[in-house]
């Protein structure tokens, strides 16, 4: 397989050039030349967006994306209209009517827009006749364009509930149904056998596609979570061999941040705090995971725990302004900002006319990685000055992506990328662990008598002592069951396709379609797990229920995704996780949650009470590229 940071590095020979100048007072281009590459060779990647960072000239003006946005889509809007003016002002300029020509050009659009909606419908229909399929059950709308339910997708993000909308049309509609929106085709669905194929059996014929890795640029750029084909393939086999169990085994990373953490955490209990556990989780994480991908650490745990908001005690400026609490919430209103543009699909830009909202946020967040990129640029150089055969192999993911590369923005988009997984989505984990831990001190007797059984009250548990511990696994199960990191992916089909429907004929997919695959709503369906399914029971993951609904189905359970595209760093997760709630257990005995510390706004409202699967959550939750608890997770430990 090619190299495709040797192909990046190709020398891009531009074709043809146009000079944009004066395109109106005010704007970004105000008395500007710019030169626009309007055609590059550069081997297999042929996808523009790929210059978008360091290949381009660094003096080039970055268009807006509304610009680019109506630079590919006006010259074909506008065809119809142009030629409809030159017809009619032919007709009439016998008799001097200008008017005419200038309302059907208007006119025209409509109608082109109209008969090339009903092709496509027409189209659609036939293909489905000949497949023997039949339609999705597809969301209604009083609105054309699907005006209304964009505007309730929008209400759903803001909701504190992951896919609130989507939960309603599931349970009017069933659980595979199609929506337009803004004319574009979204497929949700919550199925077993749809996301199998989506994943695995049909894995070639869906992709994140190209308008999904457009409206990622800003954020993952070329990372892995955001390319397709060589280039994933490519990430793929770059960071595997850096997931192997001797790596994920060594435990002296994790051992050193948690008792950090543990430790910050027990003293502010013992001020008479309360303490967010997600930020404790979210620093021991990113600790944790820059040490041991990139060899050094962010040093977090540094900046101290932050104060609730209720209390006297003011969180200071040192804590404000430390660039660790810089970058996550840069990172974090950046990823809002990558979500909101989904729901407007490949018209995002206009919603972002004149200025892209993410990068400022990618800015501070490429400020924040660029010393430890310096860093490693600095060790790369002081190793090549070493005779060759005294060099040692790369120790570290970013020593080793820099063996491939030296381009700066390429190597920020993987790291980026990459602590999206090792920070993220363990946290996450974590978090959610212990809102268990609170809400069911039972199992947390049951939890930590395992523990103290097995490891003892103190000892660091080993690789071998994990394996040991079947509550410990299911209890992390359970969790990532109920509360999954990544609620909602989604896949873009390739070609149009079937999926089996329950009882009847096979359902048609069209080609081109956004697919979004809810992973938080399909864990906790009935159907699949059993009447108990929105009880939170570990046992489930190690009694007869497991057999009975899990092992044949496996396709309803994926926390860590599945198919070709399944997480590489899955057991580095669950051993994470692992030691830190040991860890956690050794140190505390009860849990219990904290109202007077988390934020008034960030609670349930009153209507979730009515609600079976919203009435016995104490929190609400955010989703960005993972799910996080709004406001944090504020506890009290007791100390054992």
């Amino acid at each position: 397989m090619a190299n495709p940071f040797k192909i990046l590095r190709s020398p891009i020979r531009p074709r043809k050039s146009i000079e944009w100048a004066n395109l109106g007072h005010g704007t970004a281009f105000e008395s500007v030349s710019v030169k626009i590459l309007w055609r590059c060779d550069i081997g297999m990647l042929s996808d523009r967006r790929t210059l978008s960072h360091s290949l381009l000239p660094s003096a080039m003006v970055v268009v807006p994306p509304g610009i680019l946005y109506l630079t590919r889509t006006l010259p074909v809007f506008a065809l119809p209209s142009i030629a409809t003016y030159v017809i009619f002002t032919k007709l009439h300029q016998l008799d001097g009517s200008r008017w005419i020509p200038v309302l059907a050009a208007v006119l025209v659009q409509p109608i082109v827009f109209g008969l090339s909606l009903l092709y496509t419908s027409i189209a659609a229909w036939r293909d489905t006749a000949r497949r023997g399929a039949i339609p999705m059950p597809q969301i209604p709308d009083r609105w054309p364009g699907g005006l209304t339910n964009l505007a309730l997708l929008g209400k759903s993000l803001e909701s504190g509930y992951p896919a609130d909308a989507f939960h309603e049309w599931f349970e009017k509609y069933g659980n595979t149904i199609i929506v337009r929106l803004l004319f574009e085709n979204r497929i949700g669905t919550t199925e077993p056998a749809n996301i199998k194929a989506i994943l695995a059996t049909e894995f070639a014929n869906y992709w994140k596609g190209p308008a999904d890795s457009e409206r990622g640029n800003s954020l993952l750029g070329t990372g892995v979570f955001n390319t397709d084909d060589e280039m994933w393939k490519f990430h793929r086999s770059m960071t595997r061999p850096f997931f192997s169990r001797e790596r994920i085994s060594d435990f002296d990373i994790f051992d050193k941040h948690a008792n950090d953490a543990i430790g910050q955490a027990a003293a502010r209990l013992r001020q008479g705090y309360a303490v967010d556990i997600q930020d404790v989780a979210s620093r021991f994480t990113l600790d944790s995971a820059t040490e041991f991908l990139f060899g050094k650490s962010a040093d977090s745990l540094s900046a101290g725990l932050a104060y609730p908001d209720s209390s006297s005690q003011k969180n200071p400026p040192s804590f404000l302004n430390h660039p660790s609490n810089t970058f996550v919430n840069a990172f974090l209103e950046a990823q809002r900002l990558h979500v909101a543009r989904s729901r407007f699909g490949t018209k995002w830009p206009l919603n972002e006319f004149w200025k892209d909202r993410v990068k400022p946020h990618r800015q501070v967040i490429d400020q924040f990685i660029e010393p430890i990129l310096n860093d490693a640029l600095a060790e790369k150089a002081r190793l090549n000055a070493e005779p060759k055969d005294s060099k040692k192999e790369a120790e570290t993911l970013l020593s080793h992506l820099l063996q491939g590369t030296d381009d700066k923005q390429i190597i920020r988009d993987e790291i980026l990328n990459i602590l999206v997984a090792g920070r993220d989505t363990t946290s996450a984990t974590l978090t959610f662990a212990v809102y268990m831990l609170a809400e069911h001190p039972d199992m947390t007797r049951r939890l930590r008598g395992e523990i103290l059984d097995k490891i003892g009250s103190s000892r660091r548990p080993t690789h071998d002592d994990m394996k040991t511990m079947p509550y410990l696994r299911a209890f992390i199960n359970e969790t990532l069951r109920l509360y999954p990191p990544v609620p909602i992916d989604s896949r873009t089909s390739k070609n149009a396709t079937t999926w089996p429907a329950a009882g009847g004929r096979p359902f048609y997919v069209p080609a081109n379609a956004k697919i979004i695959y809810i992973v938080f709503l399909m864990h906790r369906r009935t159907d699949l797990w059993g009447p108990d399914a929105l009880e939170f029971d570990p046992d489930r993951f190690m009694d007869e229920r497991l057999h009975k609904y899990l092992t044949p189905n496996p396709y309803m359970f994926l926390p860590f995704n599945a198919g070709p595209r399944i997480c590489l760093g899955q057991q580095f997760a669950y051993q994470e996780a692992s030691f830190f709630l040991v860890r956690l257990l050794q140190k505390f005995k009860v849990f219990t949650l904290a109202p007077d510390a988390q934020p008034e706004e960030m609670k349930p409202p009153a209507s979730w009470k009515s609600s079976p699967m919203k009435g016995r959550e104490k929190i609400t939750f955010g989703a960005n590229l993972t799910m996080y608890a709004k406001g944090g997770l504020w506890v009290r430990m007791e100390e054992a």
